[in-house]
């Protein structure tokens, strides 16, 4: 009996522990019936999987191991017990269709979130080339919204690390009302080519940082939207694309402050742009402030330091008023490099409301060029100006007088 019981009590032992490691291991898709086949749908399978990892009372970790897995659309709502990691090794591809993305027009959402990881190594593909030739927005005020990669909405305190993001059908990412979101070696590849592919747009967002990341794509690499706060961005490669752009700001009404932006020790390279801060030509108000672009080097880029509040892409706006959002305390320090344009430095400030607090400091900027030479474009701004600066800055610009 006593022999019994003890080999009773060790299969019972045995069994309490495989439970606990089940509990305590990562849940792996695979097991739960997902293929890396790149053809059968894993849409369920993540969500069951999401499911039982939110539920849980300790972290998780949600494994996609190495292989092919195509995703049709993912909503993972919180809040969640514990923290949550999903560990995505593989590559996951999105329909190539757009039209087979339904809910809410996203790919993949994560929503009311607090303690996220996304790691791993693996790819986030969006498939979308068909996408692209579908999209008018470009051309059209009223046009057909297609599907952000990968969307975080009301998302605190995360990390997303070691993780690409390919060939997205719009956004690659996009924050919207979210706290405290790091990405650190994060790479964005999509052609120069590709409309509206914005690499990370932030809007609605507390404390965001950017670093260490490699972004190529076809519109800004990172887009600061309005009420978007205290973003750090540092030792980011941008290019292809059309740089690093704060806005475009002053399109809708009641958009909220921008402040405390740092962009650092960046690249960018054959850009239509460099560092910008851009709003429309309308009565719309708003305000972007504590703005500060230092340490960047210039390779071959248009446009390299802009503020353009004269922004309107393919004429969409009448340009009856000019821009009513107030930009203030911007500083654009060493900055080096090469031009693909004549005019490395345009400032274009609102005649009603003209820029204010803008500092200019050690700027070398070469045009080597067919087309002049290198130099500077100024309106309703008067810089603060220190150090070399090639070309020479703003030397004729005035303030309007009903304005100053």
């Amino acid at each position: 009996m006593a022999g019994a019981f003890g080999i009773t009590l060790l299969c019972s032992w045995l069994f309490f522990t495989c439970i606990v490691q089940a509990q305590t291991g990562p849940i792996d898709v695979t097991q739960l019936g997902a293929k890396p086949d790149g053809s059968a749908d894993m849409s369920q399978v993540l969500a069951d999987a999401w499911k039982q990892a939110c539920n849980s009372t300790t972290a998780s970790t949600i494994l996609i191991p190495k292989g092919t897995f195509l995703l049709k659309e993912a909503s993972l709502a919180g809040p969640c017990k514990a923290p949550v990691e999903i560990q995505i090794q593989g590559i996951i591809k999105a329909p190539e269709d757009p039209a087979q993305i339904s809910k809410d027009n996203e790919w993949m959402t994560i929503k009311y979130v607090d303690r996220l990881t996304l790691s791993g190594g693996g790819t986030l593909d969006g498939q979308g080339a068909k996408a692209w030739t579908q999209n008018e927005c470009r051309v059209k005020t009223e046009c057909s919204k297609l599907p952000n990669t990968l969307s975080l909405n009301f998302v605190n305190n995360t990390v997303i690390r070691d993780l690409t993001s390919l060939n997205s059908k719009l956004f690659h990412v996009n924050l919207f009302g979210c706290n405290n979101i790091t990405f650190q070696h994060f790479t964005i590849t999509a052609p120069g080519d590709s409309p509206n592919t914005d690499g990370i747009h932030i809007g609605h967002s507390t404390g965001v940082v950017i670093t260490d990341s490699n972004i190529g794509t076809g519109d800004d690499c990172i887009s600061i939207g309005d009420g978007a706060k205290q973003v750090n961005i540092s030792k980011v490669t941008c290019g292809p694309g059309h740089g690093i752009s704060v806005g475009s700001l002053g399109r809708y009404d009641n958009e909220l402050p921008v402040e405390g932006i740092f962009v650092t020790d960046c690249t960018i390279s054959g850009t239509l742009n460099g560092v910008r801060v851009k709003s429309w030509p309308a009565a719309k108000s708003g305000s972007a402030t504590n703005m500060h672009f230092e340490g960047i080097i210039m390779q071959n880029v248009s446009n390299p330091v802009i503020i353009d509040q004269e922004y309107c892409p393919n004429n969409q706006c009448t340009n009856t008023a000019p821009s009513s959002v107030k930009i203030a305390q911007v500083s654009f320090k060493n900055i080096t490099g090469t031009s693909a344009t004549p005019a490395a430095v345009t400032l274009l400030c609102s005649k009603s409301i003209p820029c204010d607090g803008v500092e200019i400091a050690d700027i070398d900027l070469a045009y080597n060029g067919n087309q002049g030479n290198v130099s500077s474009n100024c309106a309703n701004v008067k810089p603060a100006l220190s150090g070399k600066l090639n070309p020479p800055i703003c030397a004729n610009a005035t303030i309007p007088a009903q304005a100053a």
